[in-house]
């Protein structure tokens, strides 16, 4: 199917890189279990913080070492939809897996005074949706898709700036600086609105952009980073990214990759809007019980004061 038929198991599972997955997993497993028990303070994370742990793991290992990563090479659409793991869905499943006391060893650990303009709203929106713009831009995707050292170098950047950008969102620290419900709401558009231009220049363009998905010598050379044997070989086999393109044409197949893009984006943001109003809400609500309440001197107090009847 989608000719992964063709590629051996380490073509399409990366073993070594799966290992190293596993290894993440179990240490994660360790420290928010039997470790947590000797931190002072610590609580073991529950099963739902596991679960989103795991499952984001899991959602970055397949766009960066699986399957995905390498159907993201012969079809830009698969390209898109490896992005959209990789820093749309796996850093909030991830942060939301991730127990407080983690989060802040990890907070002391770095050297958050010099760097906390980067977590900025405006500036961590700004990186993240600039750096994602900038690498679709034809000649700096094509540039790093064929060099490898810069290719991992941007995709860890990427997924730092990722990590910023929801940190506004997801603020895991309860001692920290939350922005408010409205703040999020503009927040959530900023980002939407910010990465929009990137996918309008894909879905609109009257041409194919990329050589890496048009050109079969671009292609193959690209291709060496995530299948064994020589480009040359690879053309040999296969011609080409057409003999993989279950569309129409590279300019539709380029055209959808874009489209959904822009609709995981919407999709994952208009949930987390939901998610901001629910809890604003609930916020709210909370706030107008405590001032209701006998404890929080509300206005119900007053006919159980019996001073008030005198």
């Amino acid at each position: 199917m989608l000719g992964l038929q063709y590629f051996s198991f380490d073509d399409l599972w990366s073993p070594l890189i799966l290992a190293l997955f596993l290894i993440i997993a179990a240490a994660y497993l360790v420290l928010v279990g039997p470790f947590s028990e000797k931190v002072r303070g610590a609580e073991p994370a529950t099963t739902g913080q596991k679960v989103m742990f795991l499952a984001g793991l899991f959602a970055l290992y397949l766009a960066q070492a699986g399957p995905f990563n390498l159907l993201g090479h012969v079809m830009f659409s698969f390209h898109m939809v490896s992005m959209a793991l990789s820093y749309l869905v796996a850093p909030p499943l991830m942060m939301k897996g991730l127990p407080t006391w983690v989060w802040r060893g990890i907070v002391r650990w770095l050297p958050t005074r010099k760097l906390a303009f980067l977590a900025h709203p405006i500036v961590a929106a700004v990186l993240f949706n600039g750096l994602f713009s900038l690498y679709h831009l034809p000649v700096v995707h094509d540039y790093v898709m064929l060099n490898f050292t810069v290719h991992r170098l941007y995709y860890i950047v990427l997924f730092i700036t990722s990590m910023l950008m929801w940190w506004t969102l997801l603020n895991p620290l309860p001692e920290g600086r939350q922005a408010s419900g409205l703040s999020k709401v503009g927040f959530i558009f900023l980002n939407m609105v910010l990465l929009t231009p990137a996918c309008g220049l894909i879905i609109f363009a009257s041409e194919p952009l990329y050589q890496t998905y048009s050109n079969p010598a671009v292609w193959a050379e690209a291709m060496r980073y995530c299948v064994s044997g020589d480009s040359s070989a690879i053309l040999r086999s296969f011609g080409g990214p057409a003999f993989f393109n279950v569309l129409s044409s590279t300019k539709e197949d380029q055209q959808v990759g874009g489209i959904l893009m822009k609709f995981i984006q919407e999709g994952i943001f208009v949930s987390m809007l939901a998610y901001v109003f629910s809890q604003w809400y609930r916020k709210e609500r909370q706030e107008e019980d405590d001032d209701l309440s006998p404890a929080g001197g509300g206005k119900e107090q007053g006919p159980l004061n019996p001073a008030a009847k005198s």
